[in-house]
Formats: C-alpha cells, sequence, structure tokens
C-alpha cells in the first residue's frame, strides 16, 4: 500500500465523480429549458442507480476472474473487498474509482434521447446496461478478458466508454425516434453559458478520468495528465479554424463541443503516447467529428446532442490513433504503427469492432424488453408541454412575477 498513490486516487475519484453533474450542465444548457431540469436529471439519476448497481454486482462482473466474457459473482455485494490492497491502493478505493466510470458512461447515453424519453424507462435501461453491456465490456478490456488478452489498448475508455455509450444512445435515437419538431422547428440551446462550464469541468474531472487511470502517483499519471492537458487544446484550434471558414464565427457551443472531442479521442491514448502526439491527435480528431456533425444535421437522425460525432466518432478515432501513436519507450506495454507495431492497429480495429456490435445488438434488446413493460416514449402532450412539468412536476425558470418561462 503506498499512501501517495492512495491520496492520488482518492482525489481522482472525486475528480471523475464530478464529472457527472459536469455532463448535466452541459447537455442541460443545450436543452430547451422546458426540458432542462429533465435533461439533467438523466445524468444525476446515474449517480443513484447506477451507482448502487455497481456496488451490488458491476463491480464483480467487470473486475473478478470469471472468464474471457464476463466476471464472476464472487464480490456481489462487495463481498471480499475491503482494506487489503489492490495494487498499491485500497480495494475499497479501486472499486469505487472504476465505479465513477459505470455512472458517467451509462449517463453520456442520455444526449441522444433527451426531450422524449420517459424517464422511468430511462432509468430502467440504464440499469441493465450498466450490468448487461458496461460491465462485461469493461471486462473483456480492463478484468483481464479476452480483448485484454489480445492486447487492446484502452488506457482510461475510448472503446470501453465512448465508442460503447455512442452506440448505444445510438440505436437508443432509433428505437425512440425524433423528438415531434424535428427537423421542422429551430430546436436551439437554451443556456450556453451551463455549456460552457459543463465542458470547463469536465475537462477539470478528466484529469481523474485519465491521470488516475494510472491507478498510482507516478510517471505514467504525469504523462496522462500533459496528454489530457494538450489534446483538447489541438482540438479547439483545428475547430474554431473549421467553424470560421464555414460560418465565420466560432461559436462557444463549438467551443465546448471540441474540448470534449478532445478529450474524448485522448482517452483511450493518453498513458500511451507523448504530449506531443497527443497535440496531433487531437488536432486530426476534430476532423472527422467535425465533419459527422455537419452531416448529422443534414439527417433525420435525431442524436438531439450529438454523442455519436463527439463521443463515438472522437472515441474511434482516438481508438485508432492509440494503434499509430502508441510508444512503448514511455509506458512499457507496446509500440504502435509509428513505431514499428503496424499490428497494434488491426488489434484496435477489433476491439472497437467488437465493443460496436455488441453494444448495439444489447441496447436493441434491452430497450425492447424495457418497452414491453414501461413506454419508452413520452406522450405527444408531454412532450409539447416539456418534461420538467409533466414527469418532475418542476420548472428550472420562473419569471420575476412566479409566471411559468417554458418555452
Amino acid at each position: 500500500m503506498n499512501q501517495a498513490d492512495t491520496a492520488w486516487m482518492l482525489i481522482s475519484t472525486a475528480l471523475v465523480l464530478l464529472m457527472t453533474p459536469a455532463l448535466a450542465f452541459f447537455y442541460g444548457g443545450l436543452v430547451r429549458s422546458k426540458n432542462a431540469l429533465n435533461t439533467m436529471m438523466m445524468s444525476f439519476i446515474s449517480l443513484g442507480f447506477v451507482g448502487a448497481l455497481w456496488a451490488v454486482v458491476g463491480y464483480s462482473l467487470a473486475f473478478t476472474a470469471g472468464n474471457d466474457w464476463v466476471g464472476d459473482l464472487s464480490n456481489s455485494f462487495l463481498y471480499g473487498v475491503g482494506l487489503e490492497a489492490k495494487g498499491t491502493i485500497p480495494h475499497y478505493l479501486f472499486m469505487s474509482y472504476q465505479g465513477t466510470f459505470a455512472i458517467i458512461t451509462a449517463a453520456l447515453i442520455s444526449g441522444a434521447i433527451v426531450e422524449r424519453m420517459r424517464f422511468s424507462a430511462y432509468i430502467a435501461f440504464i440499469s441493465l446496461w450498466s450490468l448487461v453491456v458496461y460491465a462485461p465490456v469493461a471486462h473483456w478490456v480492463w478484468g483481464g478478458g479476452w480483448l485484454a488478452k489480445m492486447g487492446a489498448l484502452d488506457f482510461a475508455g475510448g472503446t470501453v466508454v465512448h465508442v460503447n455509450a455512442a452506440v448505444a444512445a445510438l440505436v437508443a435515437a432509433l428505437v425512440i425516434g425524433k423528438r415531434r419538431e424535428y427537423p421542422s422547428s429551430s430546436l436551439l440551446p437554451h443556456n450556453v453559458p451551463f455549456v460552457l462550464l459543463g465542458a470547463g469541468l469536465l475537462w477539470f474531472g478528466w484529469f481523474g478520468f485519465n491521470a488516475g487511470s494510472a491507478l498510482a502517483a507516478g510517471p505514467i499519471a504525469a504523462l496522462a495528465f500533459a496528454t489530457t492537458m494538450f489534446a483538447p487544446a489541438g482540438t479547439l484550434v483545428v475547430w474554431t479554424f473549421l467553424d470560421l471558414a464555414r460560418s465565420g464565427k466560432a461559436t462557444a457551443v463549438g467551443a465546448a463541443t471540441a474540448i470534449v472531442v478532445g478529450l474524448v479521442a485522448i482517452t483511450p491514448a493518453a498513458g500511451f503516447i507523448s504530449p506531443s502526439h497527443a497535440l496531433l491527435l487531437g488536432a486530426i480528431a476534430a476532423i472527422p467529428s467535425y465533419i459527422a456533425l455537419q452531416i448529422r444535421v443534414k439527417t433525420s437522425l435525431d442524436d438531439s446532442l450529438d454523442v455519436v460525432a463527439a463521443h463515438g466518432v472522437g472515441g474511434t478515432v482516438g481508438a485508432l490513433l492509440t494503434g499509430v501513436f502508441a510508444d512503448k519507450a514511455l509506458n512499457g506495454l507496446a509500440d504502435g504503427a509509428l513505431f514499428g507495431n503496424p499490428g497494434q492497429i488491426i488489434t484496435q480495429i477489433t476491439a472497437i469492432g467488437a465493443v460496436m456490435v455488441y453494444s448495439a445488438v444489447a441496447s436493441f434488446v434491452l430497450l425492447k424488453l424495457v418497452g414491453l413493460v414501461i413506454p419508452l416514449r413520452a406522450t405527444d402532450g408531454e412532450e409539447s408541454e416539456g418534461l420538467d412539468v409533466t414527469l418532475h412536476g418542476e420548472e428550472a425558470y420562473l419569471h420575476a412575477d412566479g409566471g411559468s418561462s417554458r418555452s
């Protein structure tokens, strides 16, 4: 047991937990005011349901020996998890840290189905999804499963978190359908400062997400910290030029989105590549995500807050470029194509493809099963009035005279 490692991981766990409320602000600002609370609650509720299920059985499914596909039930209800060392930190702390990842991964899905999914159905879906999809995929990559044995590199969750959640979000958006007014009406963000606040807090928390994934206060944590600082900087610069070239305006929502894309892209590579390559990776990642976002708005797909463009495309590009830029001299694990190991790219593609297929199929089945018990979609009347009032009995804003501010 190492006190410095323990102290760093306590801080990292708190930082990653903060990312879920940060996501609530990021997503909440992007929707109309009549759905702001509902959208934010879709993130906050994951803290409870997914967090509780992680302690009950999720951790055991992800991180016990089990087999190549899923862990066993030996740590259910945290049996056998205590103050003993797990690496150089207490087992309780390792379990808690990993739980923060499960919580925010499930919350990410909500961005594609805001303003129309019934809240009770959403709770049921992400609860089941965290056990049936997230926990097994985490086991494949981080729990000694088949992708880990193959040599797939995913330092902090490019495939486990971002690709996994984005595919589930895409499936959910297709199954539930588009919002009543989409795309005929302009569905604009109601609070852009919230979006910027959320993006800033996400970047802050992401240092725990990536540097904490070293699981120690050492050189690899420092490397991941530096790459997490510079990759989004590269994305933001390129995204700004793309915005200016397309419309002549550098938008605040664009800047916030760029930061998130850069953070997503560096996540799988954070502890495997140099800061200079991280800057390049972030710059490269801006282009396909920006293009994907522009294409999406011209289609009938109502991925409301562009989870696929930001997390799906960003996570995929980051995972692939990990196979290019990974440097064994930095981490001691594996080289990428740039350093003489082109086979690593094939391994990365295999991991991405496997997670995409499994997440898509399992998410579709779970949504259909939930839909048999609970209607997945709010009624037209509820959607028209706004989900804050109809599903929660509250409103985000009131006029000075006490009247409603729904729009």
